[in-house]
């Protein structure tokens, strides 16, 4: 009986260690848009989405660990007005020729049944990195209906004070300087 038992007690735990493996996510650029909301003056909000952005995830299913690195190309910015997306890049704002991406790296904390409530990191805008959490609003996995291999697609937001990464244009003017981030994402398992 005790020859059994081991043989058996082995394959069951190599069998959870085999499904609690973090796997590595590829970022899909095409179902991937991190968007914004900034405040025009008290009247109204601009928002926009940054076009072209890359990135990985490393997501353990069973535990609910991982993290995220984004990069986001600033020089994609798209607030469906081409005068304010120049204006944008250009040197008066983000200076994309010195400051071409923005960068927000984090962890997942807070899982409750395999999935994280917030991803926790920081945010490089600007040349400036500041602290920033983001809560998961929605994350699923499920097999890629094409490729076969497992996907996965999450919702996230947090808001960030642009002053404190040196972008205070239009504060004079009444702007209020906080920004809304919402990072819509999908991601394929490397093969």
């Amino acid at each position: 009986m005790k020859s059994l038992l081991l043989p058996a007690l082995c394959a069951a735990l190599f069998a959870t260690a085999a499904q609690a493996a973090p796997v590595t996510y590829d970022i899909d650029p095409a179902h991937t848009f991190p968007s914004f909301e900034a405040d025009h003056m008290g009247m109204s909000y601009w928002r926009g989405k940054l076009n072209k952005n890359a990135g990985t995830i490393v997501y353990d299913k069973a535990t609910g660990a991982g993290g995220v690195d984004v990069q986001m190309d600033l020089a994609s910015i798209d607030f469906g007005l081409d005068a304010m997306n120049n204006w944008a890049t250009g040197k008066d704002f983000f200076n994309v020729e010195k400051n071409p991406t923005a960068t927000f790296k984090g962890r997942f904390e807070g899982a409750k049944g395999g999935v994280p409530s917030q991803v926790v990191g920081e945010l490089t805008l600007n040349g400036k990195t500041q602290p920033m959490t983001l809560t998961v609003n929605q994350l699923k996995c499920m097999p890629h209906p094409m490729n076969k291999r497992d996907f996965c697609g999450a919702d996230a937001s947090g808001s960030f004070n642009r002053e404190a990464f040196g972008l205070s244009a239009g504060k004079d003017w009444g702007f209020k300087m906080d920004v809304t981030l919402r990072i819509q994402v999908e991601a394929v398992a490397r093969p």
